[in-house]
């Protein structure tokens, strides 16, 4: 029996959504503005499989790369792309709506400028908390604000908030002094309170060092998300008595629901090991999901093209192992869950199609155009372990 593999290359947009101007995103193209930048860019593997021209037809210009090497990659693909249904161009939304769960509702959100969060709100979580006040308390891109208020977190004991034009409230500590485990502990009351308010995550980030100027994020973040409000392809594939692999992230953004197989990892090289350890040794009929989180993290917030460049050679090279390792009816897909153009004004998501790429070595190639949703992968691969299809949301392209 086939196994599913979905590896969710975070943040990577091709630009061209139908309602980008909504979000004051028209024009924004995650990998047409890296090739731009960088028209030598590498990625035979991604290319052979039909990304340029996915990527060509959702943003409306030709995408080409210069002196692509071979590919090492053998299979035959469907490609295409999706434009996105959901309200918001956040994570969760786009991994839910991928597994079928589009949120048209949307999330609700804090105010960007200070302070963002209710002051009722703060004490209730300062109370049973139990600590002494926070830092912060606007929007603002992590790995600034804790280098502004790093040394006054030290000296204060206070945790520093922050949030984002996403659905979150993120709270950041020094993962040493003020410590892990209560930093978790911190995050899960205030996830508690935060839902009288419809946010969709809070977001407990760790970091270490000593000064201003000098603190790192560690690799010890945990989201902690909102429920899924339906079922999901992953409690779908679960409940037929399958296995199910969430690799990084998918844990967290899937409120540990519909998953047999929890794998914390972090950075792409990790990930990969990851991923490449479970398709050695995951049955026949399993799935097996992968964010790979370092493109939006890493280099789509940060503003960095070089850096996503960089991380999109690697990813491709990853995918060179896969001749060695698939069996003939496994299937691999390959997409994203919004954008986060690394060119574009700011540090917030940009709001794109992105690909969907499908291969295999049963795969029958074939160019499967626009889907209208992001929910047509989740219900091509119900299809595909011959469960119930999905009634509201998405087409298989089977």
């Amino acid at each position: 029996m086939a196994r599913v593999f979905i590896f969710m290359m975070d943040s990577f947009g091709i630009g061209g959504a139908p309602d980008a101007a909504d979000f004051n995103n028209e024009g924004a193209n995650t990998l047409g503005h890296i090739v731009d930048k960088f028209p030598q860019l590498r990625i035979p593997n991604l290319s052979s499989l039909g990304l340029l021209k996915a990527a060509s037809e959702a943003c409306g210009r030709p995408l080409y790369l210069s002196n692509q090497p071979q590919a090492a990659l053998k299979f035959p693909s469907k490609y295409g792309h999706a434009r996105e249904i959901s309200k918001d161009k956040d994570t969760v939304s786009g991994h839910w709506e991928m597994a079928g769960l589009p949120n048209l509702s949307g999330w609700g959100h804090f105010k960007p400028d200070y302070p963002s969060f209710p002051e009722d709100l703060v004490q209730k979580i300062v109370k049973e908390s139990g600590i002494p006040g926070i830092l912060g308390n606007k929007a603002a891109s992590g790995t600034v604000i804790i280098q502004e208020l790093g040394e006054e977190h030290l000296k204060s004991g206070k945790p520093i908030f922050y949030t984002s034009a996403d659905s979150n409230m993120q709270i950041a500590a020094h993962e040493e002094k003020f410590g892990l485990n209560k930093l978790y502990a911190l995050c899960e009351i205030a996830y508690k309170h935060v839902q009288p308010y419809n946010i969709g995550r809070i977001i407990a980030r760790p970091f270490v060092g000593e000064k201003n100027g000098a603190f790192t994020r560690t690799a010890n973040r945990k989201d902690y998300a909102a429920q899924p409000f339906g079922e999901t392809l992953l409690d779908r594939v679960k409940s037929s008595g399958r296995n199910v692999y969430a690799i990084g992230a998918i844990n967290d953004i899937y409120a540990h629901r519909g998953i047999t197989h929890p794998i914390h990892a972090a950075g792409l090289e990790n990930l990969w090991s990851a991923t490449v350890e479970a398709i050695r040794t995951a049955p026949d009929d399993s799935l097996v999901f992968t964010n790979f989180e370092d493109f939006d993290m890493l280099y789509g917030h940060r503003r960095n093209v070089e850096g996503y460049a960089k991380a999109l050679e690697a990813f491709d090279a990853g995918l060179g192992q896969l001749n060695q390792l698939l069996k003939p009816d496994d299937v691999v897909f390959i997409t994203a869950d919004h954008g986060n153009d690394p060119t574009w004004e700011g540090t917030d998501h940009t709001r794109e199609q992105v690909p969907v790429l499908m291969f295999g070595k049963n795969v029958h190639p074939e160019n499967i155009g626009q889907r209208e949703t992001y929910g047509d992968i989740g219900q091509t691969i119900a299809a595909l372990f011959g469960l119930q299809p999905f009634i509201k949301y998405g087409k298989s392209f089977l």
